[in-house]
């Protein structure tokens, strides 16, 4: 007889719920539903260690849920755990790696389908969606895999010899020749931690996401954060940043007891400077460790350093203030008032404040720098206008060129003084341009030539890109005074007909398309953990801010994952959902008998 259950798209958030229960002679597929993987929990509300293969009894849709979770943990015993599962006659056919090349494959389940056999087992079948290889420095690379999908079978072990415990439970027959991690595990048994790499002018920090398994006990946490910066960071990121000195080592494990760490690194060069900027990257990159920190570079000690005094003395970004709103209605740049949130003035003269399409606004250094699309080309074309300075800017510098379409500017923040430089998208292609509006084609090596949304993040040194609808990341490299762009790296996403992304944090995006309809998602740097925001948009969001979470400036009221968008001609903002309406919009005056036009293309000045 035939069995079938449908296990369902995963948010970052749901995991897969309980067997169905239903009996073997059915037909019948079941929706997905929410839950938790079976087995025992720990503190905290976090598991540190998988389910045991018994865990789940005789109930197959648990096993297999199971089975995508063994390999969670210190990699040194996935095989291990995973070989757990299988039948002891079919454990050969799983051809175990060692030490750094062990790599779990992160799929998303899509669909599982369970047929019983006439020799009393079941073959399983998995839709997956590939994920990437997570491996053993924590980092998540680009899926090696193509496969959509794998086949196994499961018998009970009863029908084996041993003892009552290698006779009670499931066993995997015929398993796939990799270690297979779902996503729902890879969020259950996993912190999501940020390391950071000063970038090529060692001028700010950026961060770079790692996996540590919560079975890793606490006290080893800093060795392994230690560690992971000894090897330097991740693919993609790297023509962006700079590891530390060829050939550093690190002299034993580093160890800690009473809130108080040792490190001890061989570490070439003598300049001191150097080794303080390191001391401030092991103090972010050990997140919100408390207590005190002692490095040693090849055994000599360097003052013993407060962790959380180093973080509040060197601030990851130069912002001081919250976010303000704006929008554009009538063709002006408008405050957009709301309650309990601090009301903005619009850094622009009413002379040079007409024609405008949308902006992108960005303070620094106590400037403002505005880059704005404005009208005013023949047959409705567009031109970037850019301004800059301390008060309202009386004058704007224009691109010599004017396009068909320009998408919403965005500026690569610097440190101190240094001249703006921003990207936006013009006629689907990527563009630099400066403060005097100048614009440069940027080259990417993809496989499309046709971008349609690009954002950057707060630390300026990643951008985000929706390129021939899929979604990427990249690392940006600002020598020289140019901008060049790393070779981007495709994101995986549940979403499809993208259009529009902002960066919603250090490490989540936020990401506009279609799930079945139009919705918008948080969506990890990696594209591994992704979270439903809004699934009942209503129609496509042809234009997406953000304000992004960090560490500086905290959002306001305390929400979490502040945006805004628009779609349909009509703008929104989040916590709570609700649309921008005329009377958000300030210092406007109606004229008498006019019907109110709809604010639109909502931003924040930060």
């Amino acid at each position: 007889m035939r069995r079938q259950a449908l296990l369902g798209a995963l948010s970052a958030v749901l995991l897969l719920g309980a067997g169905c229960g239903i009996p073997a002679s059915s037909d019948v597929r079941v929706d997905g539903k929410a839950g938790t993987a079976t087995g025992a929990g720990s503190g905290n509300g976090r598991r540190s260690d998988p389910p045991t293969r018994t865990a789940s009894g005789s109930d197959t849709e648990a096993f297999v849920r199971n089975f995508l979770s063994a390999a969670a943990g210190e990699p040194d015993r996935a095989y291990e755990r995973v070989k757990l599962f299988i039948a002891p006659e079919h454990q050969s056919r799983l051809q175990e790696k060692k030490g750094s090349e062990v790599a779990l494959t992160v799929v998303r389940l899509r669909e599982a389908v369970f047929t019983g056999n006439s020799d009393s087992t079941t073959t399983v079948r998995i839709k997956v969606q590939q994920l990437g290889q997570l491996r053993t420095d924590g980092t998540l690379a680009p899926p090696e895999a193509t496969e959509t999908g794998y086949e196994f079978r499961l018998r009970s072990a009863s029908l084996g010899g041993g003892g009552d415990d290698e006779r009670a439970g499931l066993y995997v027959l015929d398993p796939p020749n990799v270690l297979l991690l779902s996503d729902a595990a890879l969020q259950l048994y996993y912190q999501d931690e940020l390391i950071y790499f000063w970038n090529s002018d060692r001028s700010r920090l950026v961060p770079d996401q790692r996996y540590l398994p919560f079975a890793v006990p606490d006290e080893r946490r800093v060795n392994e954060v230690v560690k992971w910066l000894v090897g330097g960071p991740s693919d993609w990121l790297r023509p962006g940043v700079v590891g530390l000195p060829d050939r550093t080592e690190m002299i034993n494990n580093a160890t800690g007891a009473n809130n108080r760490w040792e490190v001890n690194l061989d570490m070439s060069g003598d300049d001191q400077n150097r080794i303080d900027q390191l001391i401030t990257q092991l103090a972010w990159s050990l997140g919100d460790l408390q207590g005190e920190l002692e490095l040693k570079i090849r055994n000599n000690s360097q003052p013993v350093l407060d962790l959380s005094q180093r973080r509040a003395s060197q601030r990851l970004y130069p912002i001081n203030e919250g976010p303000q709103r704006f929008g554009v209605y009538e063709g002006a740049i408008r405050p957009l008032d709301f309650p309990g949130e601090p009301g903005g003035v619009v850094p622009l003269t009413p002379e040079v404040n007409r024609n405008i399409v949308s902006a992108g606004l960005a303070r620094t250094d106590g400037r403002v720098l505005a880059a704005m699309v404005v009208t005013g080309g023949s047959k409705g074309r567009q031109r970037l206008a850019v301004g800059t300075g301390g008060d309202p800017d009386a004058a704007l510098n224009r691109s010599g060129a004017d396009y068909a379409s320009i998408s919403r500017p965005v500026w690569l923040r610097t440190v101190g003084s240094r001249p703006g430089r921003g990207l936006v998208v013009a006629d689907s292609r990527l563009y630099r341009f400066d403060e005097g509006a100048r614009m440069y084609q940027v080259p990417l090596n993809l496989p499309t030539a046709e971008v349609t949304a690009v954002s950057a993040s707060l630390d300026g040194q990643r951008v985000a890109l929706i390129a021939g609808g899929r979604l990427y990341v990249a690392a940006v490299n600002l020598d020289g005074g140019g901008v060049s762009i790393g070779p981007p790296r495709p994101l995986v996403t549940s979403l499809t007909g993208l259009s529009a992304v902002d960066w919603g944090s250090e490490d989540r995006l936020v990401v506009a398309g279609s799930a079945g309809q139009p919705a918008i998602y948080e969506v990890s740097v990696d594209g591994a953990l992704e979270t439903p925001l809004k699934t009942d948009v209503g129609a496509k969001v042809n234009h997406l801010t953000a304000y992004p979470t960090n560490r500086s400036v905290s959002l306001p009221n305390g929400a979490f994952g502040a945006f805004m968008y628009e779609a349909n001609g009509v703008a929104y903002r989040s916590s709570p959902f609700e649309r921008i309406d005329v009377e958000r919009v300030r210092d406007i005056t109606a004229s008498a008998g006019a019907r109110p036009s709809n604010p639109s293309a909502p931003f924040f000045l930060y």
